[in-house]
């Protein structure tokens, strides 16, 4: 079921990120990625406050249950401080899954 509800938001030519509202981590996540150009629904932010189910699948998934979880395209690229390490990257990756206007 939560394995369905995480892949029923990941597209190949869309950025999803899974956070929690109080996280400052997450807040920064979300204002580094409004930064770019996105096509209308190529940027998607799911709250999984209160589900901790989700957090567990990732964490059996990914390796890690912390927040945010970052995925460009349908691959996880980690969290806020792995986001920051691409961030010189990040216009090319968008660009290659039809991310950005």
């Amino acid at each position: 079921m939560v394995d369905a509800f995480v892949n029923s938001k990941i597209r190949h030519d869309k950025v999803t990120l899974f956070v929690k509202g109080t996280c400052p981590y997450c807040r920064n996540a979300v204002a580094l990625m409004q930064k770019f150009n996105f096509l209308p629904g190529h940027l998607e932010v799911v709250d999984i406050t209160g589900m901790e189910d989700v957090q567990d699948y990732f964490q059996r998934t990914t390796g890690q249950r912390t927040v945010p979880r970052v995925f460009i395209g349908t691959t996880c690229i980690g969290g806020f401080s792995d986001l920051q390490n691409l961030y010189q990257q990040l216009p090319g990756m968008l660009q290659k899954i039809g991310a950005l206007q």
